[in-house]
């Protein structure tokens, strides 16, 4: 059996894994059970891992697992239900989803040229990538087809993933829509009244096109390179 202390501290211990994946701290411990010193809070713990209820895990702070709950004993969570074992492994599973990379699921568009301008590709696939590489607003994925571009890093099979928008800056890489049927990767510049479109491959010439043939439909925000 356990104490009304040790039950109570073991609920608050399960419920707080269920609801963040995280043990609670001993302050935390303390206040939730009313307590005057730490040290009865370190007292019951180690009386709980004494009897196969909790395990300290090694080399991490605040680490205590729940191992198991018996039939008597009931850690209340937020709603009053009564957690069980599996609550305690979707818990934990849960805490495991929220320290994986997190992803995204684009939209893959098809394929874009970093040579010389090709038709765009429209699909209706995604590709999922790594959250971190992207920032705020609306992106998509761009399979990039050409050489143009080595010179920026960016090589014939690349993942371009693109920010959507309609206004670039001088200097950036765009993806450029000309003529409302080819699609393009290149450096966006303005000469001339021109839109210049440079390449990254001196093997490559500038492309120069009157305002009104181009459309700007994305700015380079990252790159995916699969081996």
């Amino acid at each position: 059996m356990l104490t009304a202390k040790q039950h109570a501290l073991l609920s608050f211990i399960a419920a707080r894994l269920e609801e963040t994946g995280v043990s609670p701290s001993f302050e935390e411990m303390k206040a939730a059970l009313d307590l005057r010193s730490k040290s009865g809070v370190h007292r019951l713990v180690e009386a709980l891992v004494e009897r196969g209820f909790l395990r300290r895990l090694p080399n991490r702070a605040r680490a205590l697992e729940v191992l198991r709950l018996p039939g008597d004993v009931g850690a209340r969570p937020a709603g009053g239900r009564t957690a069980t074992v599996t609550d305690i492994a979707e818990a934990r599973a849960r805490a495991a989803a929220r320290a994986a990379p997190a992803v995204r699921a684009l939209p893959f568009a098809g394929r874009i040229a970093a040579g010389r301008p090709i038709e765009a590709v429209e699909d209706r696939e995604t590709l999922e990538v790594p959250a971190d590489l992207l920032g705020a607003g609306e992106h998509y994925a761009l399979q990039v087809v050409g050489d143009s571009m080595v010179e920026a890093g960016i090589l014939d099979g690349d993942f371009a993933l693109i920010r959507k928008c309609e206004e670039a800056r001088p200097g950036d890489i765009v993806v450029a829509l000309i003529d409302d049927t080819e699609a393009t990767l290149k450096y966006f510049h303005r000469e001339k009244g021109m839109i210049r479109l440079d390449p990254a491959n001196a093997a490559y010439q500038p492309q120069f096109y009157l305002p009104s043939r181009v459309k700007i439909q994305g700015r380079l925000a990252g790159l995916l390179r699969r081996y």
